[in-house]
Order: C-alpha cells, then sequence, then structure tokens
C-alpha cells in the first residue's frame, strides 16, 4: 500500500465493511481536492456541502459527494479542463479510477461528473491484510460525484484552508456561516416527499450545537433562486425560522434516520428525532 494513503488511513477507526468503504471513498476525495489544487482550480471555484464541513470542520459523518461553486460567474466554465489534473493525482496514489462528465437534456447552472472504480479492486489494495472478505452489496462500484454551480447566487464568504496530506495543497471553502445558509436551503428547498435527507438534519443540529450563526444574505438569494420565496418579500431570521417550523412539521423521521445511519457510528443521538425536537432547537438560530 502506499505510505501515504496508510498515514491517512491512521486517522481512521476500521471495524467493519461499511467503515472501509466510508474511509476509502473519503481518501479519495482528499486526493481530488489536491489534484483540483494543483490545476488552480481553486482560484475560479470554492468547496462547499457536506464533505466540505466533515474534511475541514470535523463533522463526524461521512459524506459522499463533492459540491462546489464558481466564485464569479462563468457560463462558459469547463469543468473537463481540471479532469487531467485529478487523473494524474489518482495515477500517483495507484488508484485506478476513471472519471466522466454527465451530461444533462436541459440546460442548467450545474456541471456534474463522477470518479468511478472497482470497489472490491481499491479494498484490497487500501487493506490488503483484511480477512473478511465476506463483502456484501455494499461493494458496487465506487462512485463519487462531484459538481460545480457556475452561476450560483452571490453572497458566500469563503477562506483558504491549507491540507497537509495527501501532500501539502490549498483549497477555498466557504466559510462555516456560508455552509450553514447552504444546508437550511436544502433543508427548506429538497424535494422530501421523494428524498428523505437525514444528513441534512444531522448537520444541521451541528451547526447549532457549534453556536454557527447563518449567512442570511446567501440564503436569502438562494431561496430567491430557487422560487422559494419572492424577491419583494419581506425576509429575516424570525421569518426563516416560521419556514423552518412549518417544513420540520411535516418531515418522515423514519426515513430521515434510515437515511443518515450508514454514514455515523453513533446512532443513539437519533432517539430524539422528531418534530418537537427539531422545531424546539430553532430557536438558537441567529443570523450574522
Amino acid at each position: 500500500m502506499n505510505n501515504i494513503i496508510e498515514q491517512m488511513l491512521k486517522s481512521y477507526e476500521i471495524k467493519n465493511t461499511n467503515d472501509e468503504i466510508n474511509a476509502l471513498k473519503e481518501i479519495i476525495q482528499e486526493i481530488v481536492l489536491s489534484g483540483l489544487s494543483r490545476g488552480k482550480f481553486f482560484e475560479k471555484a470554492a468547496f462547499y456541502g457536506g464533505s466540505a464541513l466533515r474534511i475541514f470542520f470535523h463533522l463526524d459523518r461521512f459524506s459522499e459527494d463533492l459540491d462546489f461553486a464558481l466564485i464569479n460567474p462563468d457560463s462558459n466554465f469547463d469543468l473537463s479542463t481540471y479532469f487531467t489534473y485529478i487523473s494524474k493525482e489518482l495515477e500517483a496514489y495507484d488508484l485506478n479510477l476513471e472519471i466522466t462528465s454527465k451530461h444533462k437534456k436541459n440546460d442548467t447552472n450545474i456541471k456534474s461528473a463522477f470518479i468511478k472504480g472497482n470497489t472490491l479492486e481499491h479494498i484490497l489494495k487500501f487493506f490488503p491484510n483484511d480477512e473478511n472478505y465476506e463483502y456484501t452489496h455494499l461493494l458496487k462500484d465506487i462512485k463519487i460525484k462531484f459538481e460545480i454551480d457556475i452561476n450560483p447566487p452571490q453572497g458566500a464568504t469563503f477562506k483558504d484552508e491549507y491540507k497537509l496530506l495527501p501532500s501539502p495543497h490549498l483549497v477555498k471553502i466557504y466559510d462555516q456561516e456560508s455552509l450553514f445558509a447552504g444546508k437550511i436551503h436544502a433543508i427548506l428547498c429538497r424535494n422530501w416527499q421523494t428524498r428523505t435527507k437525514g444528513r441534512d438534519l444531522y448537520d444541521y443540529i451541528f451547526f447549532l450545537a457549534n453556536n454557527t450563526k447563518v449567512n442570511l444574505k446567501l440564503l436569502h438569494n438562494k431561496l430567491i433562486a430557487s422560487q422559494y420565496i419572492e424577491a419583494n418579500k419581506a425576509f429575516n431570521i424570525n421569518i426563516l425560522k416560521e419556514l423552518l417550523i412549518e417544513k420540520f412539521k411535516i418531515i418522515d423521521y423514519q426515513e430521515a434516520k434510515e437515511d443518515i445511519i450508514p454514514f455515523i457510528k453513533d446512532t443513539n443521538s437519533l432517539d430524539m428525532w422528531n418534530s418537537k425536537f427539531f422545531i424546539t432547537i430553532t430557536s438558537k438560530l441567529k443570523d450574522i
């Protein structure tokens, strides 16, 4: 096994196949970030979403996707320009993964790509001494999606962060207040009737527990862009709390729990999840 990957694996508590797969995916994510940094991607874009929260702010759950947004809108931005840098970085660590663009039928502001590869092949590279080869349905192909918003709502604030592994590199990320705005936008605008995302709720608790304030300007712009609210209507922290309370009344919390369980180690906290709990903690929400 590559010495750098071995070093990175030391930070994980591996008890089962699910832990192995989560560690594998996250290390691949960090290698991708390093490759993007070499290609000067972060001069134009910033990292946000659950994976940014996990990697840079120590969120105690795993995340599947890599989400980015341009700092300045650019309708001609070509994500594939950076595939070579990502491929070279992956190859440097002996990872056999393919990068492909996702072509959408409808023209949107979101450009997508996937990193794919054989899970068992890489599990055996990462864990060569593993004697448990009774692998299950978990071992479908590795698939890490990364997306970039080429025309994001304005109002985000950023910070530069340095990572030392797999090699020293810089990543521009949304600050915590802007990440919180993005998470609340997801809670309000996601179609919960077809996709109950317990991960959104888990992150919401994380932000409140860390006394994070919300970037209300960014959230307001995102909600307008999603046509969730009208631009000429009043919007403030109290109105936001009311919107969240109404959302928390209709969520299927059992489905939300089932969504988050594969990504966390301690599931005891989920016993508290119900509408009363989320409505009550929303009183703690503050803006900048």
